[in-house]
């Protein structure tokens, strides 16, 4: 297999990764404004469920595809 294609392939995987951890910091950031209100809560559970839900399909994908 050629060695750039390896190495872009790797570097899709990364940012792959690189976006899912921002998600979950994202989320985290979000509960803790949860924490500090309840206005704030209900403002943002349907956010919080999407980004869970993306978190899981980015999961599956990196979980699924081969590293080089």
């Amino acid at each position: 297999m050629d060695r750039s294609f390896q190495d872009k392939h790797n570097k899709a995987l990364d940012k792959l990764q690189d976006y899912k951890n921002y998600l979950e910091k994202q989320v985290i950031n979000l509960k803790k404004l949860d924490e500090k209100s309840e206005f704030m809560k209900s403002w943002n559970e349907s956010t919080i469920k999407e980004k869970q839900e993306e978190i899981l399909v980015i999961d599956k994908i990196l979980k699924s595809l081969i590293r080089f």
